[in-house]
C-alpha cells in the first residue's frame, strides 16, 4: 500500500480571510512544507498560472503539484460557462502533471461570506439535487476525457455539507469523491461511516482536523463559517479531535492509495505554518505506518 503526503498553502495564505495570511513567497511556502516532509502542495493564489514559470519553482523545491480547487457554479450556471472557466486550469494542471482538479461548489454557498451565519446555508430540493448531480457528473466526464480527473469536495456552507446531503449527491452523481474528514466532522457527520458508504468513489483525501471545543461553542444562528475559521475550528492531524489512525486504517482496508493532503486554515500568527506542518507530518507518518502504508518520499519527478 502506497501513499503520498501533501499540504495546502491555505496554512500560509488564506484565500477567504486574507488577514489570516503570512507575507511569505511561494518559494518559502514550498520550502517550509518540504522541510517538514511533505512532497506535494495543492494550488493556491500565489502560484503562477504559466507552467513554464511554475515547473522550475516546483523542481527547485522538490515538490509536485498534488491538486487544486476549482470554484464551480453548476447549481445556478450552465455547463458551458463552467467548462470555459475550467479549461485553462485543465491545461495548466496537465502541463505540470497534477493528479486531479478539486471541484468545489460555490454557487449559493455562504462559506466565503462572514455576515452569513452557519444556519443559513443553502439547501437544495430533491429535484435540484438530482439535476445538480447530473451536471457535475457531466463536467467530470468531460474533464476526464481530456486526461484530467475531477474530485468532488463537500464543504461547510455549501449545497453539499452534511452527511445526508453527501449521500444524496453521491446517489445522483458519478464524479469521484474527495473525502474531507474535518468538513464532515464539522457538519455533524461521521467520517468513518462515510468511508464505509463511499470508499469505492474516493480518489483524494483531505486530512483536515478539527477542534471540537471550538465547534461546539459556536452559535450557528449568529456566527459564520469564516468566524469559525478565525476562532481556530481547524487544525492539523495530531492537534485536534479526529482519530486519524482509525480513519487511515479504514482507508487502507478499502485499498485506497494516493494523496493524503493536510488542509488546515489557521491564523499563522497564532499557529506557525511550519510548526503545524511538522506536527501534521509527524502524526500522519505515525498513522501511515500503523496502517501499513509505505509513504513515497519522492517529490518532483526526476528526469
Amino acid at each position: 500500500m502506497k501513499a503520498k503526503l501533501g499540504m495546502s498553502p491555505i496554512a500560509w495564505w488564506n484565500d477567504d480571510l486574507v488577514e489570516l495570511s503570512e507575507d511569505v513567497s511561494l518559494e518559502e511556502c514550498l520550502r517550509q512544507s518540504r522541510s517538514a516532509g511533505f512532497t506535494g502542495m495543492e494550488f493556491g493564489r500565489r502560484f503562477p498560472k504559466d507552467p513554464t514559470v511554475m515547473l522550475p519553482i516546483l523542481k527547485a523545491a522538490d515538490v509536485t503539484l498534488c491538486g487544486g480547487w476549482f470554484s464551480g457554479t453548476l447549481v445556478d450556471e450552465d455547463l458551458a460557462s463552467n467548462k470555459a472557466r475550467m479549461q485553462p486550469m485543465i491545461d495548466l494542471f496537465k502541463a505540470v502533471n497534477a493528479p486531479c482538479i478539486v471541484y468545489g461548489e460555490v454557487a449559493r454557498s455562504i462559506q466565503g461570506v462572514r455576515s452569513r451565519p452557519l444556519n443559513t446555508k443553502p439547501v437544495l430540493t430533491a429535484d435540484e439535487m438530482k439535476a445538480y448531480g447530473k451536471r457535475v457528473s457531466e463536467i467530470a466526464d468531460w474533464a476526464t476525457a481530456q486526461g484530467m480527473p475531477l474530485s468532488y469536495h463537500h464543504h461547510m456552507g455549501a449545497v453539499v455539507e452534511t452527511e445526508a446531503e453527501l449521500d444524496v449527491f453521491m446517489a445522483h452523481s458519478t464524479i469521484p469523491l474527495l473525502l474531507d474528514a474535518g468538513h464532515l466532522q464539522f457538519a455533524g457527520g461521521d467520517p468513518m461511516r462515510a468511508l464505509d458508504k463511499h470508499h469505492s468513489r474516493i480518489t483524494h483525501v483531505h486530512t483536515k482536523d478539527v477542534r471540537m471545543d471550538v465547534i461546539n461553542g459556536l452559535d450557528r444562528s449568529k456566527q459564520s463559517f469564516l468566524d469559525a475559521v478565525a476562532l481556530g475550528a481547524f487544525t492539523v492531524p495530531g492537534d485536534g479531535s479526529i482519530d486519524f489512525e482509525l480513519f487511515v486504517k479504514k482507508l487502507a482496508g478499502f485499498g485506497y492509495e494516493g494523496w493524503f493532503v493536510v488542509e488546515a486554515e489557521q491564523d499563522p500568527k497564532k499557529n506557525s505554518p511550519l510548526k503545524m506542518a511538522q506536527v501534521g507530518h509527524k502524526e500522519l507518518m505515525r498513522v501511515m505506518m500503523a496502517a501499513g502504508y509505505t509513504v513515497e518520499m519522492v517529490g518532483f519527478p526526476k528526469a
